[in-house]
């Protein structure tokens, strides 16, 4: 029996799509029923069970999948069933998905009035071919639109996800989908360079030569452009990808970059207590029959030793703004960060990779170039 009752976040991966992005490789399924539908969000409750006795869980974030694709009522039951399996009164901040093409104001009014008080639109650009080329199926307008009708329905903690080095895009179609998306006015913005995830439909495009990826110089220059023009506006960068006003950082993703326990519900769902790790079945059928015949949907099973779990927190903690914080290290692991990672400080600081001082150790501007390099030097020892 795997660890429980430490959680202090709640993810629940909901796996429907009307139509699968070229660039996704999150677990997602098409062309599903209502009926399939409903019989998902009863074994999403009963899955809930085994976990949320002793839990106080304090963030909820619903991913996917598309999680608004379930309808109005569905997600409703599965609100209040998860409030009822989980001590949620510790809650603040309890995020849904939804996509602009699904965006409605009573589907946003049920979510305020169940709880939920965030949401995170996926925009990727304001550039239509660049949509066409994601194969996303949502106008740039839609963005706007369901911000608004979010608005409408009582919401004030908002985000937009965007993607840059795109295939076509230049350095200036970025900066207009940039300057778009911070005229919403949200708060919280999620900016990601685009990664070619093997067996993705546009991983396969690029290497049978039908797209081209952006030049790694034009892709840094996004990067760049983006960290300057947002802290200029005051939302700055407190992790590689995430940008946000004071207040604003989303607090779910911040337990997971601390080091924090959580629980993942559904198909692909991911989890982590105490130093256990495990990820439910990525696939629909066998998470069913699981959860159907009262066994966990866990594969993937890892305890892992102090030395492991505390090399992961450093890896996680690197990405943030501040960086490894030699004292909150200590108090997570209880071990020294400036012991365990001595060797590997020394040379990047040498190259000018990261920085630091007597409180911790963070990535320089030039670090964050190579940021994913460092972390599995950090992971290595």
């Amino acid at each position: 029996m795997l660890p429980g009752g430490l959680a202090e976040g709640l993810y629940v991966h909901v796996p429907f799509c009307f139509h699968k992005c070229h660039y996704c490789d999150f677990y997602s399924i098409t062309r599903q029923d209502e009926g399939r539908m409903g019989k998902f969000v009863e074994r999403l409750l009963k899955e809930a069970e085994v976990w949320g006795s002793s839990s106080r869980i304090s963030t909820v974030f619903f991913g996917g999948g598309t999680p608004s694709l379930l309808p109005l009522e569905m997600m409703r039951k599965l609100l209040q069933g998860l409030k009822l399996r989980f001590d949620l009164s510790q809650v603040d901040e309890w995020t849904v998905e939804v996509n602009p093409a699904t965006a409605t104001l009573e589907y946003c009014q049920m979510l305020r009035e169940e709880g939920v008080n965030r949401l995170s639109f996926g925009a990727q650009s304001f550039v239509v071919a660049e949509l066409a080329t994601l194969e996303r199926h949502h106008e740039p307008r839609q963005v706007a639109e369901s911000l608004q009708l979010a608005r409408q329905a009582g919401f004030k903690r908002l985000n937009i996800d965007l993607i840059y080095a795109i295939p076509g895009q230049t350095l200036e179609s970025w900066r207009r989908s940039l300057e778009e998306g911070m005229a919403l006015g949200t708060g919280h913005m999620s900016c990601y360079g685009l990664t070619y995830e093997p067996n993705t439909p546009m991983a396969v495009k690029k290497r049978l030569g039908v797209i081209k990826g952006a030049e790694e110089s034009v892709e840094l220059e996004m990067l760049r452009h983006t960290r300057r023009r947002l802290a200029e506006v005051g939302w700055p960068a407190y992790e590689i990808s995430n940008y946000a006003k004071e207040g604003e950082e989303c607090r779910h993703n911040l337990m997971y970059w601390r080091g924090g326990n959580y629980i993942g519900l559904g198909p692909s769902g991911a989890s982590h207590v105490e130093g256990w790790r495990w990820r439910n079945r990525p696939h629909l059928r066998e998470w069913e029959e699981a959860v159907d015949e009262g066994r966990l949907a866990a594969v993937e099973v890892e305890k892992l030793s102090a030395e492991q779990r505390a090399r992961e927190l450093g890896m996680l903690m690197l990405r943030l703004r501040r960086g490894i914080n030699y004292e909150e290290f200590a108090g997570r692991t209880g071990m020294d960060a400036r012991m365990l990672f001595a060797g590997v400080v020394g040379q990047m600081t040498n190259h000018g990779l990261l920085e630091g001082d007597q409180s911790g150790f963070w990535l320089s501007e030039g670090g964050l170039a190579v940021a994913d390099a460092i972390s599995a030097e950090l992971l290595k020892g």
